[in-house]
């Protein structure tokens, strides 16, 4: 019984510190405003709470000052007190916002990988495709799959009978079959740019849009040309490339340009689904800011970076002709001095075969889904580069589908940004520390 009032009264003690904090700065931030009554009763009130606070005056008085005091207070107050909850809000929001910029900045920062240049290590966005409608979620576990998986649903049905065609070629394109840039919103909000493709059936378009980084390649080779083999770029390049020499192909007319439109030999029905696949958001993952400011970074490690100082042209955007001015995820495969070359599907570091990231030998094994190091570019067959003094050099694991140093050259020491430290999303078996 004694500790329920012992604390009783710290309680209240704590509560006429907190008025007398409250009262000491409307006195400051208000006394020009007030009148000399106001300031007096303010002043009076004030005083007699800090004195009985000083005296350790039990809770039942310390209770009538404050009560008191809190009179005055709303009569001279203004803006400072009483406090609306719309102010009470904004300010905790503003607060909020200051240190998760500071966060951001200095510690940690949030990154979504969007493409798939460091496949199997880190995902980016990728397509999950269904063979029959059979396979297709329904309502509740696409709601589940949403919130897991950041799964979007895609249903394209045909317009028409006959043969599904996949037009390849054509001017922008970023993959081999036919697409163009098009306007549209993030989150039904943001403007953003996406690519929309057309595939035919027989000569009817089905449309569909994606974000600019999905790669709708993918989507369409496991679809119509995989028979369960994995798919790489190449596979998929090779499948259309035996299509065109067996002379399965029709040409015709999309969007303006005259396209080959490689026969799949899949029939279908009006009102038939043509393809059913959902779009997996990219891993997303915490970057620590904070390391490069005090150690160097390490061979092997995952690499984040700018890119808004790399100048090539395979960093300029093709649609605004602007330099791009991202943030990159890579492996970091060479320091300051090094030189390195491909030989093989194995990387070498300094004349040896790389170390320091198991995604090294898995490459050079062509271990899984590691492809092996593909010897184009600056490290095509023959070549070698040395790193400069003030620069770096990364390397995509996904080798076969990378865009990297081997095509834009070095990353200057000062854009170095920080490492991958943990997959918060989605929540797959590679959620936690990043490798």
């Amino acid at each position: 019984m004694l500790s329920f009032f012992a604390s009783q009264e710290k309680k209240m003690r704590d509560n006429a510190a907190n008025w007398l904090e409250i009262a000491d700065k409307v006195w400051h931030f208000r006394r020009d405003l007030l009148n000399e009554r106001e300031s007096s009763e303010l002043l009076k009130r004030r005083d007699e709470l800090r004195q009985q606070l000083k005296a350790k005056a039990d809770a039942g008085k310390l209770k009538l000052s404050i009560e008191t005091l809190e009179g005055v207070l709303r009569r001279t107050g203004g803006a400072i007190y009483p406090k609306t909850s719309l102010v009470e809000n904004v300010e905790f929001f503003l607060v909020a916002a200051i240190v998760i910029l500071g966060i951001r900045t200095y510690f940690v920062q949030p990154f979504k990988i969007p493409t798939n240049s460091m496949w199997p290590s880190y995902y980016g966005m990728t397509p999950e495709v269904f063979a029959k409608p059979a396979d297709e979620p329904g309502a509740l576990k696409k709601i589940g799959r949403l919130l897991a998986f950041g799964a979007w649903p895609h249903r394209l049905d045909a317009p028409t009978d006959g043969e599904v065609l996949i037009p390849i070629g054509g001017s922008g394109n970023r993959g081999m079959i036919h697409s163009r840039t098009v306007s549209g919103r993030s989150w039904l909000v943001f403007p953003t740019a996406l690519r929309e493709y057309t595939i035919l059936v027989n000569d009817q378009p089905v449309t569909v849009r994606v974000p600019a980084d999905f790669d709708f390649d993918w989507t369409i080779y496991e679809a119509f040309f995989s028979h369960g083999e994995k798919y790489t770029a190449m596979r998929f390049n090779e499948a259309l490339r035996s299509r065109i020499e067996a002379q399965q192909f029709v040409t015709t007319t999309v969007d303006g340009e005259e396209l080959r439109c490689v026969r799949t030999g899949h029939f279908v029905l009006k009102g038939e689904r043509v393809l059913a696949f959902d779009e997996l958001t990219g891993d997303q993952l915490f970057v620590d800011r904070m390391s490069y400011h005090f150690v160097r970074p390490t061979v092997g490690s995952g690499f984040v970076f700018r890119t808004d100082r790399i100048h090539s042209p395979y960093m300029i955007d093709p649609n605004t002709g602007q330099q791009i001015e991202q943030y990159y995820v890579k492996r970091l495969v060479g320091l300051p001095g090094d030189i390195l070359k491909i030989k093989g599907t194995q990387l070498y570091r300094n004349g040896a075969p790389i170390t320091g990231a198991s995604a090294f030998e898995s490459n050079a094994r062509q271990l899984g889904n590691y492809p092996g190091y593909q010897a184009v570019g600056l490290l095509a067959a023959g070549k070698q580069v040395e790193v400069g003094p003030d620069e770096f050099f990364a390397l995509g694991d996904n080798s076969i589908s990378s865009l990297d140093g081997r095509y834009w050259g070095f990353v200057p020491k000062n854009d170095a940004v920080g490492r991958p430290l943990f997959v918060y999303y989605p929540f797959t078996r590679r959620w936690g520390p990043a490798r």
